[in-house]
């Protein structure tokens, strides 16, 4: 018998969600754990995953609805039910029930094709590569790297994606487009012959003087999780009055201590683990920083829970440590390893989105010395860490060199004052110098 999949409540007292992308197309056979469809909220976007092995009868809500939680959204079966049993279950749903999506108006695959992705019509019904068939290779890819190539022209069968199980990224579409040679500039059209507006895709237009300026552009759709991360900075800027305290830590006890750990370990523990460790006693040294803004009152938490800033396909998350002052520097690794695959497979949970009294966001790795961040609401402050880098020192009288890393810490002043975060930096740089009281 066929059934019906509805909209799941994503996240805790979440009311909608937006349906992004059908990630199996409808005749399409699927395994138990294998995502169904990609879901944003204004936090994350989360791909569904199915429960048992069947087959996608039907699609009732297409990609880019705004859909209530609860509202069925597809119908599913085993594959040997009849298109009767199907209509019978839909016009059990009475009124309310979503329009169906007829098969030749399938939003995604309209789209590939247009793209020049040829459409797979059996087992899972995803993209292939030229010349094979669904049975032979699936090309899975991003949403946002699925736009941009259909924007773009490119033929996805003709990209090798790098994330997991070779999925395509944005990096991939945009490295490949970096290797493309430029078109040659278009014949002018005749004078007074227009293209008809029908010709322009909404999703992107390029400017008519491009030939005459070369200031061709594409306009990509934002995201859901874009514009809710447009929105929540913005208003974080706007609102909260963010102060700035900086300082320098001569590191090299920090680096040596790490490559101690990681000697005959299996979990390598990063530079970035070790400062979020530090963080975590610094808070609990000076616990007035471990605190949200929430309007009519000062939350003042016991336990230290850190976000820690993953840069995915999406856009960039936070998911957070919980109590990292009791964890080994060891545990605290693997699970900031299992977070950051997780949230950049789409299979993070939004409730592991939320909460922590601070945010450490690191772009040392790309040997950035020195940035500031914006503060992520509720929370009091977010720490943004630079590269260590060989740098003379003064010690006792004598120049050297050192290894030295620079750190921001942006504050919000409504709950915390200058002293007090003056005071939390003096602790932090304290512990990365004599990196063993971070392990104490």
């Amino acid at each position: 018998m066929p059934e019906i999949l509805r909209m799941p409540e994503i996240a805790a007292n979440t009311t909608e969600a937006l349906l992004a992308t059908w990630l199996v197309q409808p005749r399409g056979a699927f395994a138990a754990g294998e995502s169904l469809v990609t879901v944003e909220t204004e936090k994350a976007a989360v791909d569904v995953e199915a429960e048992a092995d069947g087959v996608l009868l039907r699609v009732l809500v297409p990609e880019g609805r705004q859909v209530d939680v609860g509202t069925p959204i597809a119908i599913w079966g085993t594959g040997s039910e009849s298109d009767v049993d199907v209509e019978a279950l839909i016009a059990s749903l009475g009124d309310g029930a979503p329009t169906p999506v007829a098969e030749q108006d399938a939003g995604p695959r309209v789209a590939e094709q247009e793209a020049g992705v040829p459409v797979a019509e059996q087992n899972g019904g995803g993209p292939v590569a030229a010349g094979q068939t669904g049975t032979e290779h699936r090309i899975f890819t991003s949403p946002l790297a699925r736009r941009l190539a259909r924007d773009a022209g490119v033929d996805l069968s003709a990209l090798s994606g790098t994330g997991p199980n070779g999925r395509i990224r944005r990096a991939d579409v945009d490295a490949f487009l970096a290797r493309r040679p430029a078109p040659t500039s278009a014949q002018p059209e005749p004078q007074g012959q227009v293209p008809p507006p029908a010709q322009v895709s909404p999703a992107a237009r390029v400017s008519s003087t491009a030939d005459r300026s070369s200031s061709a552009f594409t306009d990509v759709p934002v995201s859901r999780m874009r514009a809710a991360i447009a929105r929540r900075l913005t208003e974080s800027k706007q609102t909260a009055p963010h102060f700035y305290v900086r300082g320098s830590a001569q590191v090299d006890r920090l680096l040596a201590l790490r490559h101690e750990l990681n000697e005959g370990a299996t979990a390598k523990v990063s530079v970035n683990d070790l400062v979020v460790k530090a963080v975590a006693k610094a808070h609990l040294l000076v616990p007035a920083l471990n605190v949200q803004w929430n309007g009519d009152s000062i939350r003042a938490f016991t336990n230290v829970d850190v976000a820690v800033a993953v840069a995915t396909d999406d856009g960039l998350v936070t998911p957070v440590l919980r109590n990292v002052a009791s964890m080994s520097v060891s545990r605290l690794a693997e699970t900031t390893r299992d977070l950051a695959t997780r949230a950049r497979n789409r299979k993070i949970a939004p409730a592991e989105l939320e909460g922590g009294s601070i945010t450490v966001t690191n772009l040392g790795m790309f040997g950035t010395e020195e940035f500031a961040a914006i503060i992520n609401p509720p929370q009091a402050a977010i720490l943004a860490v630079g590269a260590a880098r060989e740098t003379p020192v003064v010690v006792d009288g004598a120049l050297g060199v050192g290894m030295v890393m620079r750190l921001t810490l942006a504050v919000d002043h409504r709950p915390v004052d200058g002293v007090v975060a003056a005071q939390w930096m003096q602790a932090l740089l304290s512990l990365l110098e004599r990196p063993l009281q971070i392990l104490a």
